[in-house]
């Protein structure tokens, strides 16, 4: 069973489960989602508590005797299980499948609660994650993407019993973007300042900081998705971080070069799913990305895209005159542009 950070609280509302598995990129996300786990485990009679946290040297024996042993007084038991790296190995892969299998045997006396950081396309195809999802419920803690954030930011608002207009939700994504662990302390803020009611621009603005995380990940899916005033407040905080402008223009030229490779395969009678494959490309939201893209930059302007690249490479290196980081700007911007009708 798939469910999603806000389907889970209703889930809990009954009996818990034998097995629940979280993953995701959002840890607060998978925080919250943990501790509404355990309460609920508490409510139904769970009283013990054993953590597992799986490391180098971890006996994974240890898991089957924590499942197996009850106390004298025959207490429940909520079982912790924390695998930091995602990476169980051999051993921990073949006992996660056993554990799964006997999830059904356990249910009455063991809720287990396995924790995983964000998986890879080649992860959720190991065996031992399949086995996990045939027998837990399965809550992926993902943090929402920007165009839905202020959406997330309104329904945090509504549970203190605040609201806020467009505007200022926007005001409050633009300043938090990619980092929930911030938003959600500045939310809190927002609540002990403010009384329950609707919250002004100026009152926004007044209390939220600029504690944004920027990355070339998402300055990556800013510029696919043609998003220019995005892209440059992205830059700005990419500069001021001090990020690397290599890493910066290797993402975006290595962006450029799929594109091109894309239109090659189309143009070849390729389906688009085939190159799609052949480009490595796994994650939907990318792929979306790169179709609308597709449909955006033609050939030509993905040439051109690929000729400013290497002028900034040369710059970078010395090799050229002129300023990186507006030269950059000038790049994503190319790669926003609107084909003239």
């Amino acid at each position: 069973m798939n469910l999603s950070p806000e389907r889970l609280a209703g889930h809990l509302e009954k009996p818990p489960g034998g097995l629940y598995v979280l993953h995701g990129d959002a840890p607060l996300l998978v925080l919250e989602a943990g501790d509404a786990i355990r309460a609920a485990a508490r409510r139904q009679g769970f009283d013990e508590r054993e953590i597992l946290i799986s490391g180098p040297g971890f006996d994974w024996q240890t898991l089957f005797a924590s499942t197996g042993t009850l106390s004298l007084f025959g207490s429940r038991k909520l079982l912790d299980l924390r695998i930091p790296n995602g990476k169980p190995g051999k051993d921990g892969g073949e006992a996660l499948k056993q554990l799964a299998e006997r999830t059904p045997t356990l249910a009455d006396d063991v809720v287990t609660l396995v924790t995983l950081p964000e998986l890879d396309w080649a992860a959720r195809k190991t065996a031992w994650f399949v086995a996990l999802g045939k027998h837990a419920a399965m809550v992926e803690c993902n943090a929402p993407p920007r165009e839905q954030l202020p959406r997330w930011i309104a329904q945090r608002l509504s549970a203190q019993q605040q609201s806020a207009p467009a505007d200022a939700l926007a005001f409050i994504a633009d300043h938090v973007e990619g980092n929930l662990l911030a938003a959600h302390q500045e939310l809190q803020k927002l609540a002990l300042l403010h009384p329950p009611g609707e919250l002004s621009l100026d009152a926004v603005r007044d209390a939220v900081l600029d504690v944004a995380r920027y990355s070339v990940d998402t300055l990556r899916m800013a510029a696919l998705d043609g998003d220019a005033g995005r892209c440059s407040r992205l830059l700005e905080g990419l500069a001021g971080e001090g990020t690397a402008p290599p890493l910066v223009l290797w993402t975006l030229a290595n962006e450029i070069r799929t594109l091109a490779r894309l239109h090659a395969a189309q143009a070849s009678g390729q389906p688009l799913a085939a190159a799609f494959k052949a480009e490595r490309v796994f994650d939907d939201r990318r792929r979306n990305a790169l179709q609308r893209a597709l449909a955006r930059i033609s050939p030509a302007a993905a040439r051109a895209a690929l000729a400013h690249a290497a002028r900034i490479d040369r710059i970078i290196k010395g090799l050229a005159r002129g300023a990186v980081w507006d030269e950059c700007l000038g790049l994503t911007l190319r790669l926003c542009a609107r084909p003239s009708a």
